[in-house]
């Protein structure tokens, strides 16, 4: 233990910092948890196949996915899949300049489930669905004009 004697009668000006740290280390804590949900979002292995035409996802896209327990994901985020029907009605009723909705499955997810999520679909106002599936590595499509990225001769 030390003690510190002076002749002074100043004030001793320490910062207490243990309070500081205290806080830093519950958001330490709670940003440790909340990040990997986050980033976690929707992840699936889609099916490969070959001449497939390259179509990026852009931000007016709606994307339903369904992960290999057959939980949806809508526009990566997680719904029930009682709300489904409406929340995809919801979007659907508005005016929109198109009516796709890319269906992004997980290749091991039983056909059955996949075909369901379809028909909800299209009773909630869905016209066309497309499927989103995967280049199979080490190919390239065998169609000329699949291979032709738009702007680009």
């Amino acid at each position: 233990m030390g003690m510190s004697v002076s002749s002074g009668g100043g004030v001793k000006a320490e910062p207490n910092v243990t309070p500081m740290i205290d806080v830093m280390l519950v958001l330490l804590i709670i940003f440790m948890i909340t990040i990997p949900q986050i980033n976690a979002g929707f992840t699936a292995v889609p099916p490969e196949g070959q001449n497939l035409k390259p179509h990026p996802e852009e931000d007016g896209d709606q994307v339903l996915g369904i992960d290999d327990q057959g939980r949806y994901y809508l526009n990566k985020n997680r719904i029930r899949n009682e709300d489904l029907e409406a929340l995809v009605g919801e979007i659907y009723l508005k005016e929109r300049e198109d009516y796709i909705m890319y269906v992004k499955a997980h290749k091991d997810l039983e056909y059955v489930k996949v075909v369901d999520a379809l028909d909800r679909l299209s009773r909630s106002g869905v016209r066309v669905a497309a499927l989103i599936t995967d280049q199979s590595p080490n190919t390239e499509s065998l169609v000329e004009s699949d291979r032709i990225m738009p702007g680009s001769k």
